[in-house]
């Protein structure tokens, strides 16, 4: 598969995963308040949204992206990785009625050290994660000539790729 229709694969799945977690997100409402933390609870909430917004964002703009395959593969798998790990973080958190050491100004209890230590190693984990996926995503999103001849960012370049069509 070339670096193109990659991209656009990539892409589609970034859409697929932001519409999920805005099904996640209905049904996830309806347990905030049985959860240990129900104001973690409400911030996974939140968060899983936003995440949602970015993921279809992002999931549109990701074929217009300019990065080799490697690059891309990374910085994709990051992006998922950063998101989903800091809203499990939360979400187990509110499960758990911990994470005081990592979230001291949501209202936390403490949990046990265990509890306290998996919260910490998913939430901080997303941290490195997310950030080189955005420099990726940002250094894929540099202005630069097109394969049609003009600048990356013009009128004629915001039409979608087309995808090559092999018949056999």
């Amino acid at each position: 598969m070339d670096v193109s229709n990659a991209l656009i694969h990539q892409g589609h799945r970034l859409l697929q995963l932001g519409v999920g977690l805005f099904l996640f997100t209905s049904f996830e409402g309806f347990a905030i308040s049985y959860l240990a933390v129900p104001l973690l609870g409400r911030s996974a909430h939140s968060l899983s949204a936003l995440l949602g917004v970015i993921l279809i964002s992002l999931g549109l703009l990701w074929p217009r992206i300019r990065l080799g395959a490697t690059a891309a593969r990374v910085a994709f798998w990051f992006l998922i990785y950063s998101g989903l790990a800091i809203t499990a973080a939360f979400i187990i958190a509110a499960i758990w009625g911990a994470g005081k050491s990592t979230m001291p100004l949501a209202g936390a209890p403490a949990g046990t050290p265990f509890q306290e230590l998996v919260i910490m190693i998913v939430a901080y984990s997303s941290a490195p994660t997310g950030i080189i996926a955005f420099a990726l995503i940002l250094w894929g999103l540099r202005l630069g000539e097109s394969p049609s001849g003009g600048l990356l960012g013009t009128q004629h370049d915001l039409d979608p790729p087309r995808r090559q069509e092999t018949i056999t």
